[in-house]
């Protein structure tokens, strides 16, 4: 008798073939049998008019604190996730020498605006080692496979101390040596890889720069030396190369990343989105990674199926009055103080009075697009219609009301309570259409990434990229060409899982793990984000939900049930590639 069996769905396998009826047979956490399935299970799962797909492989969350004290690992876990990636744009937690523990919170506080706080009290740092970290990982189960990066900042001061924190200052030949040795001990105990960060965007709470945005040719190399020595791992980085408008900068930087991927022999992957004011500059990168596959170089760019929307409200990290004398007065009143306290109209005069003020004076560029870029903020309706269109922005509804759209924005944020929340495209939208993005994720040589799950707790909330995409691309699209649904399962499933060298998963055929989602189509929904306070300490995240998603399954086991987690935790740590099971 099998353990399970999923009857009576549409198979969307994960690997591009059309979708076709049938069961799912399950014994041991593996897949048994896909087809007609006649024999009985000691559980079975109605499928009927749902599609069945393999979970979700999303190779750019950073949970790297999160997990050590989270087992549900959501929201990733709520939308069909069930093999996760950490350690990217090179910031984490491992190695982490005693007196560097500070230091590692301020920088993911400022890289990807996780609470400090909430990270002070909820890292049980019991590792110091890279290798006792996947061991701290190994010993807590979850609802999914974790996998982590060598994080390059985290290496950094780890060798070289307080110096690695200044990027202007150079590793000396024996730190060079060492980073060497510790990269491939990292490989051997089973990092997925080695990831690192190039771009100015990436500072500590304190506004440092991040120790490797200007590291060396030498010290890539060496990096990259290694590797090759190891024979393993994946490199995965983010750099300023997207949204630069200087074509010799970009050019040395893909000089650059030929350099490392020609001398380490691995699979990379970088950032690739699009900037307001460098729109066109993906296309140079995409035509550099055609090239680099022509050459038989194994480079793929990370894209995201939507816009990288920053959400702007009250209890978020930004809205487009936190520069204002009189909003900041009220910073230390608890949000039903603040609430009435900008509801009288004298305050409300002088927050837009400042804010005209403050906006006349900003130059172009994400400072100046949440202050006061309008004409690409939106309302979340519920269900989330992430198709975006520049004619129902908060601009154009407030010209057609005939005020004036800060004054719009500023009713808004005071809705709910003061929860509201509003979406602010910052990349991917630079023509107010989704043309370029399905350009983009319908390139050969592109992975389905950049959902950020985990990071960015009060500001961006892209793990649900999974369920839109869905919706968006193969259901509900409307000013453009849709896409079959099992390209969009095809990109969250195979193509990941062969990037990173896991074949035992992404398809739902005999022999492969049992890693399933059941979803209804139809009813596929992303529910509109909201600020909880769930972290340690109190700290504040934003969370998403969805609704459709009838049933998960993780290594044969089902962790969720209609947006519900089970209690179950099959989840474990993946070390390195992983063969064919058998």
């Amino acid at each position: 008798m099998a353990d399970l069996i999923i009857r009576n769905g549409t198979i969307v396998d994960g690997t591009g073939a059309p979708g076709a009826p049938g069961d799912v047979e399950v014994t041991d956490g593996v897949i048994t049998a896909v087809g007609d399935v006649t024999g009985t299970a000691t559980r079975e799962l109605d499928a009927d008019g749902a599609l069945v797909t393999p979970g979700f492989i999303d190779i750019h969350t950073h949970f790297d604190g999160q997990v050590t004290w989270d087992p549900v690992v959501a929201p990733s876990s709520l939308h069909g996730v069930t093999t996760i990636a950490m350690g990217n744009c090179g910031v984490g937690f491992a190695p982490a020498a005693p007196d560097r523990h500070d230091w590692l919170i301020s920088l993911l506080e400022g890289v990807e605006d996780i609470p400090g706080t909430a990270l002070a009290e909820g890292l049980t740092w019991d590792w110091e080692t890279f290798p006792e970290y996947l061991d701290a990982l190994e010993a807590k189960p979850h609802t999914v496979d974790l996998s982590a990066h060598l994080p390059h900042a985290a290496l950094r001061t780890y060798v070289m101390g307080e110096r690695g924190a200044d990027h202007t200052e150079a590793p000396t030949e024996g730190e060079l040596a060492e980073m060497a040795r510790q990269v491939r001990e990292a490989l051997d105990a089973g990092a997925m890889g080695f990831a690192t960060s190039r771009t100015e965007i990436h500072r500590t709470s304190a506004g440092q720069n991040i120790g490797t945005l200007t590291a060396s040719e030498a010290e890539l190399l060496a990096i990259a030396r290694a590797m090759r020595e190891a024979d393993a791992g994946v490199v995965q980085l983010i750099s300023d190369l997207y949204q630069t408008p200087d074509d010799d900068v970009a050019q040395r930087e893909l000089d650059l990343l030929e350099a490392f991927t020609r001398t380490s022999g691995r699979p990379l992957s970088f950032t690739m989105q699009q900037a307001y004011h460098s729109p066109e500059r993906w296309r140079f990168q995409m035509d550099w990674v055609d090239r680099m596959v022509g050459a038989g170089l194994d480079v793929k760019a990370q894209v995201a199926s939507r816009p990288i929307g920053v959400l702007l409200g009250l209890e978020a990290t930004a809205n487009p009055f936190a520069f204002c004398a009189s909003m900041g007065e009220l910073a230390i009143f608890d949000r039903a103080d603040r609430v009435a306290a900008l509801r009288d109209p004298e305050r409300k005069r002088r927050i837009l009075a400042e804010h005209a003020e403050l906006a006349a004076g900003l130059e172009p560029g994400i400072v100046q697009q949440i202050v006061c870029g309008f004409d690409v903020v939106f309302r979340l309706t519920d269900p989330v219609d992430y198709e975006l269109d520049e004619g129902w922005s908060i601009a154009a509804e407030a010209r057609a009301a005939g005020v004036e759209p800060a004054e719009m924005v500023y009713d808004l944020l005071l809705e709910r309570g003061g929860t509201q929340l509003l979406y602010l495209p910052l990349f991917n939208f630079a023509h107010g259409n989704f043309d370029d993005i399905f350009e983009m994720i319908t390139a050969p040589n592109t992975l389905f990434g950049l959902s950020d799950a985990g990071a960015h707790c009060g500001a961006i909330c892209d793990a649900s990229m999974t369920t839109s995409s869905l919706t968006v691309w193969a259901r509900d699209r409307r000013g453009g060409d849709r896409l079959p649904v099992e390209t969009i399962v095809h990109g969250h499933t195979l193509r990941n899982a062969r990037h990173m060298g896991w074949q035992d998963r992404g398809v739902v055929a005999p022999g492969y793990l049992a890693d399933l989602n059941v979803v209804d189509l139809d009813e596929l929904a992303c529910h509109p984000p909201s600020i909880v306070h769930d972290l340690p300490a109190g700290g504040r995240r934003l969370m998403q939900t969805a609704s459709g998603y009838r049933s998960t399954v993780k290594s044969g086991v089902v962790t969720f049930e209609h947006g519900e987690h089970t209690g179950e935790l099959p989840g474990s740590l993946l070390r390195g590639t992983r063969p064919p099971i058998g």
